[in-house]
């Protein structure tokens, strides 16, 4: 009985720690989110390496119009946290079902080019499995279907 309860609090310990902190680079800095790291697990819209590149997503309408469909649809998965929200920014937390790592997802409205930068990246590890990669394809797929008033 102690033997279970002890490999039941390591595993909880265990999982815990794979929500890791929250980064102290988030946000818009000089008009840009925060380069990915080398390591696989991120993606930007702002990156010029094929490997952690993503396209921004266009949008139509004002600025607002556009956070509020990017809203709509966060709203809409499942395990999301908006944490910050302005007009032109918005940092969203997504949290895995089972280990319950924790990835962080920005988007930054451009009003001159009409698009959303977007960076996701995992707070753990080194891969995600494209995970990161997937969740902005679903995104973008999302944010063409939806049409707002």
């Amino acid at each position: 009985m102690i033997k279970a309860f002890s490999s039941l609090l390591s595993l909880g310990m265990l999982v815990a720690g794979c929500t890791g902190s929250r980064p102290m680079d988030l946000g818009v800095h000089d008009g840009k989110l925060a380069p990915c790291p080398a390591s696989p697990n991120c993606v930007s819209s702002q990156s010029s390496d094929k490997d952690h590149a993503v396209e921004a997503i266009p949008f139509s309408g004002t600025p607002a119009e556009a956070m509020a469909k990017l809203k709509v649809v966060l709203s809409a998965m499942p395990r999301v946290t908006i944490v910050t929200a302005t007009e032109t920014y918005l940092h969203a937390e997504f949290t895995s079902a089972l280990f319950r790592f924790v990835d962080d997802v920005e988007f930054c409205l451009d009003e001159s080019t009409r698009t959303v930068h977007l960076r996701s990246a995992s707070r753990v590890g080194s891969s995600d499995l494209g995970v990161n990669r997937k969740r902005i394809e679903n995104l973008r797929t999302a944010m063409r279907g939806l049409h707002t008033k």
